[in-house]
C-alpha cells in the first residue's frame, strides 16, 4: 500500500501529515504509525496527524505520538495541520477545526505565522517547586537555573515515571527566566525524549511564568516570548486573579518541509 504524506515542522517539532478525508488510513494499526515516525526505518517525526472531514467544522485533527498511540492535544501539531489545510485548499486565512480536546480557532498570517487558539485553563496546581496544569495536554513545569546544562532526558524521565505520573504520563518542562523572555526545554510523553519544541508545553510555561512573575508579559503586545530549542514562540492570554486563563493564543512559524510517497 502506498501512502502520500507531507512533512511539516513547527519550531523543530516535526510531524507527518496525511490527507485522510477518505478515512482510508487504519488508525488501529499502532505499529504502522510507530514505524512511519521512526527516524531510522521510516519517515521520522515526533508525531503523525490525519486531516479528516468533520461535520460543523472545516476539518478534524487526529493526532498520534511517535509511539503510535493517539494522544492529547498538540499545539505545534495544531499549527502545522492548519498550515497544511491552507496549502491544500481546505481552508483560507481563518478556520475552526476539531481536535481531541474540542474546537480550536486558527489564523494563517501572510508571513507564515500560524496563530492557534488554545483551550481555557482554569485549574492550576502550584507547589513549592513546580506547577501542574492542562493546556490540552498535561504539563509539569519546573523553574531552573543553568538550563542549558540540564540533562532533560534523565530529569524528565524521573518526573514522567514517578509514582504520580507513571500510569497516565505527563509532559515535563524545565524553564528559566532570561532577558524579558523564558527559555524552555521539554521532555514529551509518547515521544519519551526531549523534543525541540512543544506547543502545549510552551503555553503552560508562559502561564506559569506569568504567575511566578507578571512582568514577563510584554504589555505592548500582550505576549510572553518563549524560546524553545527549535525556535521562538509567543503566547498571549487574558486572566483575572490568575484563576482562569482564557483567550489563549499560541503563535509561531509552521513550515512545509517536503512531501513524498512511502510503501507500507
Amino acid at each position: 500500500m502506498n501512502i502520500d504524506f507531507y512533512k511539516y515542522e513547527g519550531t523543530g517539532n516535526d510531524f507527518i501529515i496525511l490527507d485522510d478525508r477518505s478515512e482510508s488510513f487504519d488508525v488501529s494499526n499502532q505499529s504502522t504509525i510507530e514505524k512511519l515516525c521512526d527516524r531510522r526505518f521510516g519517515i521520522g517525526a515526533d508525531g503523525l496527524m490525519l486531516l479528516r472531514n468533520c461535520t460543523g467544522y472545516d476539518f478534524e485533527m487526529v493526532y498520534f505520538n511517535s509511539d503510535g498511540k493517539q494522544s492529547s492535544m498538540c499545539g505545534n501539531g495544531g499549527r502545522c495541520i492548519v498550515a497544511f489545510a491552507n496549502k491544500i485548499g481546505v481552508i483560507n486565512a481563518k478556520t475552526t477545526f476539531k481536535a481531541i480536546d474540542g474546537p480550536h480557532e486558527a489564523i494563517v498570517e501572510k508571513d507564515g505565522i500560524i496563530k492557534l487558539k488554545m483551550c481555557n485553563v482554569s485549574s492550576i496546581e502550584k507547589n513549592s517547586d513546580f506547577y501542574f496544569l492542562n493546556t490540552g495536554s498535561p504539563h509539569f513545569v519546573r523553574f531552573v537555573k543553568d538550563i542549558e546544562q540540564l540533562n532533560v532526558f534523565e530529569e524528565g524521565r524521573k518526573v514522567r515515571y514517578n509514582d504520580r505520573f507513571k500510569t497516565e504520563g505527563t509532559n515535563v518542562n524545565f524553564v528559566e527566566f532570561a532577558n524579558k523572555s523564558i527559555i524552555i526545554r521539554t521532555y514529551e510523553r509518547g515521544v519519551e525524549n526531549e523534543t525541540l519544541s512543544c506547543g502545549t508545553g510552551v503555553t503552560a510555561a508562559a502561564i506559569a511564568a506569568f504567575i511566578q512573575d507578571s512582568s514577563i508579559l510584554d504589555i505592548a503586545t500582550n505576549t510572553v516570548l518563549v524560546k524553545a530549542r527549535g525556535g521562538d514562540l509567543k503566547v498571549s492570554f487574558s486572566t483575572a486573579n490568575n484563576i482562569l486563563f482564557e483567550n489563549i493564543w499560541l503563535q509561531g512559524a509552521a513550515k512545509f518541509v517536503f512531501k513524498g510517497v512511502i510503501t507500507i
